[in-house]
């Protein structure tokens, strides 16, 4: 069973909390596999506890590991959605900014960056300092001029130029992101979670040198990134030649399952409204919240059809066919349906649609930026200040 359109429309107008799906996964290489989770502050990992049931039935506390966080979630769905884009299997508003110019100056070239790819989203301080191609700000330009004044009771301007921002979450003004200005909750939430973990204290070994360089002959590290064999007081090894040995307090983990949590909230939705000409409107706020709901659920979508490989050496699959719940009413079993990437993106079309018919529009052009002289100087200088810390030396 899919989701249709009409039963999309019936939860956002009705009371449900939100749309879930909670997926058991194992390492692809098989259960009780060794995977390697992303390490925090001093190189450990993110751990907490939890209390589950065993075989028999019996509650008790287990050790997990978070092995890929909300914020990590979030770029990996808007990372399926900009995918999605560029096949042309959904329209959405979206700014980039063109580094195209701008790499002719820079020592490693950029990819042109969009409003999927930066952290604070429309509020990035990427898209402030950069500037339309007629050079305005982007942060003094009529775009900012109208979202800047965005909040809950009004968020059209937001919807029409990045309504991504309000499903995944967005705090800041044009002008001061990061902190201050327009507050949007997260919609989606999405987090992946190794459950009855078994942590390996620690590996070690050595990383073999087939050119078998002797430690004993001594190097000097030159400007240009070269060396002089000889003379110097540098190993073999601190410039990556010879057999180099390495030690690790994280030598990954092992779990009973891992579980992805994912979370469309209706709740955070009905908060926004979407006034046009400055007048209220049910019927558009509902249309708005549905296409907010259908972009999270295509997101959700696309985002677990890409696969789960999350880093190197931490690949995991599902173990059973993904399923969505609508949660609707407390005393009632929640509502299960399946959905497809084709179906998701159907669903969309089908609410922006429906959206423009309430006569709630979003941008159909992208909204083309190019990078401002101080910002390409940054990167510049950025640059070769890295290069030279390398021992890189000059570009060509």
């Amino acid at each position: 069973m899919s989701l249709s359109f009409k039963e999309l429309m019936t939860a956002v107008q009705g009371s449900a909390a939100a749309f879930r799906s909670i997926t058991k996964l194992q390492p692809v290489g098989g259960e009780g596999d060794k995977v390697f989770p992303a390490t925090y502050a001093g190189g450990r990992y993110a751990t907490e506890k939890r209390r589950i049931l065993d075989a028999a039935g019996q509650e008790r506390e287990v050790d997990c590991v978070l092995l890929d966080s909300v914020q990590s979630q979030s770029n990996r769905a808007e990372e399926a959605l900009k995918l999605a884009i560029e096949r042309k299997a959904i329209d959405l508003p979206l700014i980039e900014v063109d580094f195209t110019a701008a790499n002719e100056n820079l020592r490693s070239p950029i990819a042109n960056l969009t409003s999927l790819d930066v952290p604070h989203r429309l509020a990035d301080a990427i898209l402030r300092d950069s500037e339309l191609l007629d050079g305005t700000r982007f942060s003094k330009s009529d775009y900012a001029r109208k979202w800047g004044r965005s909040n809950l009771w009004n968020a059209t301007a937001v919807y029409e130029l990045c309504p991504t921002a309000l499903v995944f979450g967005m705090w800041g003004s044009p002008e001061k992101p990061g902190g201050l200005g327009a507050k949007f909750e997260r919609a989606f939430v999405s987090e992946i979670v190794a459950v009855d973990v078994e942590q390996i204290e620690k590996r070690n070994g050595f990383r073999i040198d087939p050119l078998g360089s002797s430690k004993n002959v001594p190097l000097k590290q030159k400007d240009d990134g070269s060396f002089e064999v000889g003379s110097g007081k540098l190993r073999p090894s601190e410039l990556n030649h010879g057999n180099i040995p390495f030690e690790s307090s994280n030598g990954g983990i092992r779990f009973r399952y891992a579980e992805q949590t994912t979370v469309v909230s209706l709740g955070a939705l009905r908060k926004l409204h979407f006034p046009i000409n400055g007048e209220d409107g049910s019927n558009v706020d509902h249309a708005g919240r549905a296409v907010l709901a259908a972009i999270g659920l295509c997101a959700g979508v696309l985002a677990s059809e890409s696969g789960t490989s999350l880093r190197s050496r931490c690949h995991l699959w599902p173990v059973e066919e993904r399923q969505w719940e609508l949660l609707e009413k407390p005393s009632q079993s929640p509502q299960s349906f399946g959905l497809s990437g084709k179906g998701a993106a159907q669903l969309l079309k089908d609410a922006v649609d429906h959206a423009k018919g309430a006569g709630l529009q979003w941008l159909e052009e992208k909204v083309v930026l190019k990078p401002s002289t101080e910002l390409v100087e940054l990167v510049r200088q950025s640059q070769e200040l890295a290069a030279k810390e390398k021992g890189e030396g000059k570009p060509e």
